[in-house]
């Protein structure tokens, strides 16, 4: 199959960027999004050009790296998929497809396809660490854990931490990522002791690295490629209502 390719290439942060037109021929409906990219940059690198610089990593839906907005989508038109798990197949020939990268203030653009997410990692790093006794691990049924809880855990931590959710959001918020991150633990004996203190600081830390507020529009959900649910959003309202109610009568 040819497609068109109109991808965002962009120098560096500071540079204005736009859309620029390549045609890829003799793609494989069988190849990934990420190996046609890869076949438009050894063609580029041939004819003497740049090649499009984009983010990956494992290429098997689990780190989160791949970060692209295909035609006006997070990952592209399939859901539950990260760009690396889409293929080729999902597309038809002679298709004209928009590649674009996260769109968000608080995701610079560093060059082309590839943003800064580190913001994500110091909304992680402001919650702080769990009280746990240290010395030999546990046994693992020394901690009684329902499995209403467990299952809750498991739903929550099978966030990638992709920033999907803020490409699509409106907003811009980053409340479903944080809300996965807070629920994970939050649903856990272990997470309790500092729950309400760790959903406060993250929230904060969120805001200021200038993430939006939540409108509950759900978009979030719907390119979230780990299927986490909008009520862990819920949660996180919750339990920084909370914690603010406690602080009040502390």
């Amino acid at each position: 199959m040819n497609i068109t390719l109109r991808v965002w290439r962009q120098k560096n942060r500071d540079d204005v960027g736009g859309m620029v037109a390549y045609e890829v021929a003799n793609i494989s409906a069988d190849m990934s999004f990420l190996e046609m990219l890869d076949v438009l940059n050894e063609d580029l690198t041939r004819g003497g050009g740049d090649p499009v610089a984009f983010d990956h990593d494992c290429r098997e839906g689990i780190c989160g790296m791949c970060s692209l907005v295909i035609n006006g989508l997070a990952h592209g038109p399939e859901a539950l998929t990260t760009t690396c798990q889409l293929y080729m197949r999902h597309f038809h020939d002679g298709q004209v497809i928009d590649v674009e990268p996260w769109r968000s203030t608080s995701f610079p653009i560093l060059r082309d396809l590839v943003v800064d997410r580190s913001a994500l990692d110091r909304i992680i790093e402001a919650g702080g660490y769990i009280s746990a006794p240290t010395g030999c691990a546990p046994d693992a049924n020394a901690t009684s854990v329902s499995r209403k809880d467990a299952e809750r855990a498991f739903d929550a931590a099978a966030c990638i931490g992709c920033g999907a959710c803020v490409a699509a959001c409106p907003n811009g918020s980053a409340s479903l990522f944080l809300g996965a991150k807070l629920t994970h633990l939050g649903s856990l004996p272990q997470g309790q002791p500092e729950r309400g203190r760790r959903a406060l600081a993250m929230v904060r830390r969120h805001d200021a690295e200038g993430f939006g507020g939540c409108s509950q529009i759900g978009e979030c959900t719907a390119v979230c490629p780990a299927g986490i649910p909008l009520d862990m959003i819920s949660q996180l309202n919750h339990d920084v209502l909370v914690e603010i109610s406690h602080n009040k009568h502390r």
